[in-house]
């Protein structure tokens, strides 16, 4: 299966957690790729959204290659595996863990500027990407979700490779993905369009969906 773009892949992701239509649910898109997704979540749904930020850990000489991942609330996931094959320092993982934490707090100011953080105690979180890779970030996500009082942890998404179910273990209630093909490469490769989300694409989401609380302009 190939999505025409993150709407299209938002809308079938959609149709597919109608159960939850009048559920006390919040969608929470990752930035940036996930929040388009999980905007059209949010509007099927009639739910609120919000955002839950989350950046990968990249071996320093091999940024694309993950070795785990930081979010907000002082949330890490390490894969201890990549770690000790790439030979990672305890002084690069520190260097690295200090600038991505650093930009966790410039993007979650950014994105919701004057606005308080959507509340999720006692609620199902619906914790929505583009897709499914390694799973440390949306791990580290659902954990994130967790820590913020969500009664339920739903981790959705558009494409997964087969098994992933293992890679996220027990740190979501429930797991669903539209697709699950057996020959995974990249995510891009599902999709006709997966041009870059920016930090503006993704204040205008938060803002259409949840249109009556503003947006402090020019915050950094």
């Amino acid at each position: 299966m190939v999505f025409t773009d993150r709407v299209d892949a938002g809308r079938q992701l959609a149709a597919r957690l109608q159960d939850l239509r009048g559920e006390p649910v919040v969608v929470l898109g990752l930035p940036r790729g996930g929040v388009p997704v999980a905007a059209e979540v949010a509007r099927v749904l009639e739910a609120p959204l919000d955002v839950i930020v989350v950046r990968k850990l990249g071996v320093p000489f091999q940024p694309e290659l993950g070795l785990g991942a930081v979010g907000e609330d002082g949330v890490r996931v390490l894969n201890p595996a990549v770690i000790w094959h790439a030979g990672v320092s305890d002084d690069d993982l520190a260097a690295v863990d200090a600038q991505e934490r650093a930009e966790v707090d410039r993007r979650a100011k950014r994105y919701r500027g004057d606005r308080t953080r959507v509340p999720l105690s006692g609620q199902i979180a619906i914790v929505v990407d583009d897709g499914i890779a390694t799973g440390s970030t949306a791990v580290a996500a659902c954990r994130i979700a967790r820590a913020f009082g969500a009664a339920r942890v739903v981790l959705a998404v558009p494409v997964a490779p087969e098994g992933w179910e293992d890679r996220i273990g027990a740190e979501a209630d429930v797991l669903i993905s539209v697709d699950t093909p057996p020959l995974f490469g990249a995510i891009s490769q599902f999709y006709e369009d997966f041009s870059q989300t920016s930090d503006e694409d993704v204040i205008a989401c938060l803002a259409a969906t949840n249109p009556r609380v503003g947006h402090r302009k020019g915050t950094r």
